[in-house]
């Protein structure tokens, strides 16, 4: 059905941005579903990726030295690869008991952009996000930050919110790419894939229906707010432990 989706993309594209588990849904049943890494999904995503030209994320259930990870791969054109285990596991639905968490971040570049892939709950913690400027010039992290989730309908308000407060407070794009539909627990997702600019500007919102959609995004939106509002030197200085 991704494969359907993605060919029908008629534009040139850099970046095509899957939800979380988009294999199975949101599922606790890791022991069942599971794939190890070079299997069935990360297989596919690189054909994706070679054939659009395109980097494709999105994150699957993996299994690796007997752990299960909710994994984004950011899979790239020539085959290369990259890895983020979600970090924030969703503890309402036992989440914890059944994923290891992931201990680092990942920055990635692409054409310019430096970009940040999160997944679902961690949109709920701002320090984790949080884009502080680095090196001597002071360079902010990333440009822009991506959440692939499965975030239901019944606490989207939040979803809404929380994604403009990050793209306010870290004076960055954020992209936030959600499912719709119910799940085989009942469970509604009503979507709100959104797009929001450095100021936390909606410069596009999917609400509950199935959308193929290119953007292009602007980097002087981004280096020109920074330059006249430049908040993130005043950021309080911290580290994650």
């Amino acid at each position: 059905m991704f494969e359907e989706k993605i060919w029908q993309i008629n534009e040139p594209t850099d970046l095509i941005i899957l939800p979380e588990m988009f294999t199975t849904g949101f599922s606790m049943d890791a022991e069942k579903l599971a794939e190890p890494m070079n299997f069935r999904t990360f297989r596919w995503m690189r054909q994706m990726a070679e054939q659009t030209g395109a980097v494709v994320c999105g994150s699957y259930i993996v299994k690796e030295n007997n752990h299960y990870f909710n994994r984004l791969i950011w899979m790239k054109p020539d085959g290369a690869h990259s890895t983020y285990d979600k970090r924030h596991l969703f503890r309402m639905a036992n989440e914890h008991e059944h994923y290891s968490p992931g201990r680092k971040k990942l920055i990635e570049s692409l054409k310019g952009w430096r970009i940040c892939p999160l997944i679902c709950y961690d949109l709920r913690f701002p320090v984790w996000s949080r884009n502080l400027p680095e090196g001597s010039n002071n360079e902010m992290t990333y440009d822009l930050a991506v959440y692939v989730a499965n975030w239901p309908a019944a606490r989207v308000n939040a979803w809404d919110i929380l994604l403009k407060a990050r793209a306010v407070e870290n004076l960055s794009y954020v992209i936030g790419v959600n499912r719709v539909g119910a799940d085989e627990n009942g469970i509604a997702y009503n979507g709100h894939s959104a797009v929001s600019n450095p100021k936390g500007e909606l410069i596009h919102y999917a609400d509950e229906h199935q959308e193929i959609k290119t953007l292009v995004l602007d980097p002087e939106e981004v280096r020109g707010l920074r330059e006249k509002f430049p908040a993130y030197l005043d950021a309080d200085k911290y580290k994650i432990i």
